[in-house]
């Protein structure tokens, strides 16, 4: 079947419609029209790798228990990952005082990077720690098993450690040719783990400090209200939920005191 046959059967709205549908209900990631052609167009190149005709055999393909891996496949190629070492930096500076505060009380900080992505975010929380001097548990998730893989493999581009500081890529990052690869004291304080956050939390808790953040923008009102109560009953007493700075709680039902932007107070 031709390349341009594939895309038609991806060409009715109808069908896009049903596949945004799927995904919001399987995954909580909301997918408006606005965002149908980008959808057609990154569907097109499942339907191709798979070898199915139309978006119609394509969700008989997803609904079939043997085939349940397909679906982070398909949030592959229709999400962003975007993230780095020490974004929106200032949770970090928040991050070290918690974790002083907790060093103080003799409690060993357990922490959550719920949608880890690639692994920047977890790897920036184990330097803030390392740096601390403070030995903490975090675990690390996300939907993707792609980038779980590439987060796992902790080996990162120049440019992408540009934003750590010269003596920390000296003294916990290893040169792998062109790439820096994360040491072992980095890696020892994290478990990655694939996560659907709509799907069940079998891990017990309770953790001092949640980040979620720039994941919820990808969720209605309804999903994000469920995840943040969610996270309220996985939080310590007293522990901070973060969120991206480009996010808010405000309009949710909330049982959260918000502490400054993005930071929020169980």
């Amino acid at each position: 079947m031709s390349t341009s046959m594939m895309a038609k059967g991806v060409g009715e709205t109808g069908d896009v419609s049903e596949i945004c549908a799927f995904v919001q209900r399987t995954t909580g990631i909301q997918l408006g029209e606005q965002k149908h052609i980008m959808v057609r167009a990154r569907l097109a190149k499942r339907l191709r790798a798979l070898g199915l005709p139309s978006v119609t055999a394509y969700l008989d393909y997803l609904k079939q228990p043997a085939n349940g891996d397909e679906i982070t496949q398909l949030i592959d190629v229709l999400t962003t990952n975007k993230t780095s070492f020490y974004r929106e930096s200032r949770h970090f500076d928040l991050l070290s005082e918690r974790l002083g505060l907790l060093a103080e009380r003799g409690e060993e900080p357990v922490i959550w990077s719920a949608g880890c992505s690639s692994g920047e975010e977890p790897y920036t929380m184990s330097l803030v720690a390392l740096r601390a001097r403070v030995q903490a548990r975090i675990l690390a998730t996300d939907i993707s098993t792609r980038v779980l893989g590439m987060a796992k493999a902790g080996r990162y581009a120049a440019e992408v450690v540009a934003d750590v500081p010269k003596d920390v890529q000296q003294r916990y990052f290893t040169k792998a040719g062109a790439e820096s690869e994360v040491g072992p004291a980095m890696r020892e304080q994290i478990s990655f783990a694939p996560l659907n956050l709509l799907g069940e939390w079998r891990m017990r808790g309770p953790f001092h400090v949640i980040f979620c953040r720039n994941v919820m923008i990808y969720f209605d009102k309804t999903t994000r209200e469920q995840l943040v109560g969610r996270f309220h009953e996985k939080l310590a007493p007293g522990g901070l939920l973060f969120i991206g700075l480009s996010e808010s709680l405000s309009g949710l039902n909330h049982p959260y005191r918000l502490v400054e932007p993005g930071v929020y107070l169980r």
